[in-house]
């Protein structure tokens, strides 16, 4: 069993500035795409940024220039750096990553999901 776990998040000014982790424990064999989600009220889960094992990367139009995903495959780390806050970034942010667990006789990729932390900006 592979745990997400995240932490980060809270209030912050429009304007500001918050950083957001995400670590995976648990039977990993390695781990692929990692990335950020965010789920706000009423809304669908929509992608916020990915990155792949070799450090690719792909952002939201609505993020682009403002947050920078990055992460540490030795700590098996997810970070999402986020500046110039707006009050529609406020969502629940939900850490994913792929990972590669072994089976008896097999490996199996499977998609974990964080528990989410709450991002909310005032205006």
């Amino acid at each position: 069993q592979v745990q997400l776990r995240e932490s980060g998040g809270g209030l912050v000014q429009a304007g500001g500035s918050q950083r957001l982790s995400c670590v995976a424990s648990g039977s990993i064999i390695t781990i692929n795409n990692m990335g950020w989600y965010r789920q706000a009220p009423g809304g669908q889960r929509d992608l916020v940024a990915v990155i792949t094992r070799s450090g690719g990367t792909n952002y939201a139009d609505s993020v682009k220039g403002r947050f920078t995903i990055s992460r540490d495959n030795a700590r098996n780390s997810v970070y999402l750096e986020m500046n110039n806050l707006r009050p529609d970034d406020t969502a629940v942010y939900y850490c994913n990553a792929i990972v590669i667990v072994k089976e008896v006789g097999t490996f199996r990729s499977v998609n974990y999901w964080g528990q989410g932390t709450q991002v909310t900006v005032s205006s």
